[in-house]
């Protein structure tokens, strides 16, 4: 009697199926994080700062945090970033939030990015949360 493997759960709608998991270089997340922040100055994001997490969690490599100064801003700034890496060829795993919400997350795996209005980044505080993590830049 031959056991068979046990069966895979689904993977949720619109997620591409993967059987080996995703490894990044680290000089290519670096590399898309430096180029993350670039997008978000083209944008006129304000108080960019980019934080090495990898130490701390592995939810992600580099954190990007930014501000924008409106709603439009927001979209502005998260719209030019996800275009901007998809002419690169990288294309996000997944977005939340909205410009309507005053906050928009972009993950692009080892590379996560939050667009903030300033009481909303106020509120949650990112920067002192992940206050163990190396600050690589900062952009005021």
């Amino acid at each position: 009697m031959t056991e068979s493997a046990p069966a895979r759960e689904p993977r949720r709608p619109g997620l591409p199926p993967r059987d080996t998991p995703v490894v990044v270089d680290d000089q290519v997340a670096l590399a898309q994080a430096r180029r993350v922040v670039e997008l978000a100055e083209d944008k006129k994001a304000s108080d960019i700062v980019l934080l090495d997490v990898h130490a701390l969690t592995s939810l992600a490599d580099y954190f990007v945090i930014c501000s924008g100064g409106s709603e439009r801003q927001l979209g502005a700034i998260a719209d030019g970033i996800a275009e901007g890496l998809k002419a690169d060829g990288v294309l996000p795993l997944g977005r939340e939030g909205g410009a309507g919400a005053h906050w928009v997350l972009l993950d692009f795996g080892a590379v996560v990015v939050h667009v903030f209005a300033p009481p909303e980044r106020d509120f949650y505080q990112l920067e002192k949360l992940w206050s163990d993590a190396v600050t690589l830049l900062r952009v005021q």
